[in-house]
């Protein structure tokens, strides 16, 4: 899409002669540009289709949308992005953060690792060289986690469970790919991580365990009592009374030998009723033993 500049009609060069002169110059626009991603002056161009966009999202939903060739889709590469476009004054250049013809700064935050640009600073935006990209939220609120191999509030500091590559994956719910998504995103009891809105849409919807491990996601014991009291109203016929099957717990990982019940069957180890049925006593170790 062609830029529409607010300069026109002769008046560019007033604005070129003013740089310099004035002290403010370089703050002009700011806000009034961008797209539904970013507020910045400037575009970028694409350094593996040679088209401009807006930023590299713009791209992404454009190149990979339904009407696109499933083997033309593909990501802009966004490390290896080398021009960008004056949204002021047209002018193509390296990528930095003041325009080389007009002075104008393409973004208030300017990241030249990412080549990245944003105008919104209340965002608080920061760059983490472990994760090798641009964050929000202000680097004095999050800490780097090794193990994990992304950032998190410093609130999760020494109080989460450490889930190797835990954000590198796509959302379990929505599919989208999470270490650099622009959503907000949690951090199960399990470790694994979700988008914060599809946490809560599961939550809507009556699920409460992960669907990566099926560990509970929140305290549930009020619930078990509930099902304490449901599974003591229902007595069992005579022919299933004395019937016994195995249970795998999903909060613990015990396997279990516990009466058959049409209800729910409980972990006799946690006492969670987050288990499933499985065909019969777990198998024994058939590696040789040395005595």
């Amino acid at each position: 899409m062609a830029c529409e500049f607010e300069i026109q009609n002769g008046s560019m060069e007033l604005f070129k002669s003013s740089i310099g002169k004035n002290d403010y110059a370089m703050d002009i626009g700011s806000g009034n540009y961008g797209c539904s991603h970013y507020r910045r002056r400037c575009k970028i161009r694409a350094p593996c289709c040679n088209e401009l966009f807006d930023c590299r999202h713009c791209h992404n939903e454009a190149k990979n949308s339904l009407e696109i060739d499933p083997l033309h889709r593909h990501d802009v590469p966004r490390h290896e992005i080398k021009q960008v476009i004056c949204s002021l004054c047209g002018t193509e250049q390296d990528v930095q953060q003041n325009c080389i013809e007009c002075g104008v700064c393409m973004g208030e935050y300017f990241c030249g690792v990412c080549n990245f640009f944003e105008d919104d600073v209340s965002k608080k935006q920061y760059h983490c060289d472990e994760c090798g990209i641009c964050r929000i939220g202000g680097q004095e609120n999050f800490f780097h986690c090794k193990s994990c191999g992304c950032c998190y509030s410093k609130s999760m500091k020494g109080a989460h469970r450490c889930v190797e590559k835990a954000m590198h994956h796509n959302c379990p719910v929505c599919f989208e790919y999470l270490f650099d998504t622009r959503k907000d995103i949690t951090v199960l009891r399990c470790g694994h991580t979700i988008h914060l809105e599809c946490a809560q849409d599961m939550e809507n919807h009556f699920r409460y365990t992960c669907p990566i491990c099926s560990k509970s996601i929140c305290d549930m014991s009020d619930v078990w009592e509930k099902l304490d009291k449901e599974v003591a109203s229902v007595p069992m016929p005579d022919i299933y009374r004395n019937k016994m099957v195995w249970i795998l717990c999903n909060d613990c990982g015990a396997n279990s030998e516990v009466h058959f019940h049409i209800v729910a069957h409980k972990c006799p180890g946690c006492n969670s009723y987050n288990t499933r049925q499985i065909q019969g006593a777990p198998i024994s170790s058939c590696s040789s033993r040395v005595d």
